[in-house]
């Protein structure tokens, strides 16, 4: 199983603290509009652990249709604030087929073990449409570990990334790799890819 029990209550005890960290910018990323912009108008989309629903709530008021899923019941009330249509669900419960546009991973999945990663790209894989889209972003590294609010983090060379995503069926579209201090306090590296499937 993928759910951490130790990374899901380091969230519910820190919902507002990461909401105020990284939902206060009015505007949409770049990530999220690169995102938004390849997929088709009134799309589909999948926010695979939404947290506080920022990302979901800008993708709605760009009018797509969103469904959004988080272990965390405090992330997942906060989403359902912005009127986000979150439910709480772990990467293992992804079981559609066909049904989205694009999934929006966004240093989600980095809390999931190296070996349950081809798994759940190829659930992805399965719930996306054909030439549907996936963003995903991961922390760059090697191994895994927990930070100092007990999250578990499996970190990913980039190479290793491409491969998995290339197994999966995806081809890689764009990336971009940045440095950022996360809620820990620690600045680490990451990247972001966006691939499309079919």
């Amino acid at each position: 199983m993928s759910a951490d029990p130790r990374t899901i209550a380091a969230y519910d005890a820190r919902a507002q603290d990461y909401a105020e960290r990284f939902g206060t910018e009015d505007a949409p990323g770049a990530s999220l509009r690169r995102f938004a912009d390849a997929l088709p108008p009134g799309g589909h989309v999948l926010d695979l652990g939404c947290g506080p629903g920022t990302s979901a709530a800008r993708l709605m008021a760009m009018g797509f249709a969103l469904d959004a899923l988080d272990a965390s019941a405090e992330m997942v009330r906060l989403a359902r604030a912005r009127s986000v249509p979150a439910r709480q669900a772990g990467f293992d419960d992804l079981d559609a087929s066909a049904a989205y546009d694009g999934v929006w991973a966004n240093f989600s999945l980095l809390h999931a073990p190296r070996a349950d990663l081809p798994g759940h790209l190829a659930a992805i894989a399965r719930a996306l449409k054909s030439g549907g889209l996936l963003h995903i972003g991961m922390k760059l590294g090697t191994g895994q570990a927990r930070d100092r609010l007990d999250r578990r983090y499996t970190y990913v060379a980039r190479d290793e990334l491409a491969e998995l995503l290339v197994r999966a069926g995806f081809t890689l579209l764009c990336e971009h790799h940045f440095e950022e201090a996360g809620l820990a306090g620690t600045i680490d590296p990451g990247i972001v890819i966006l691939a499309r499937h079919g």
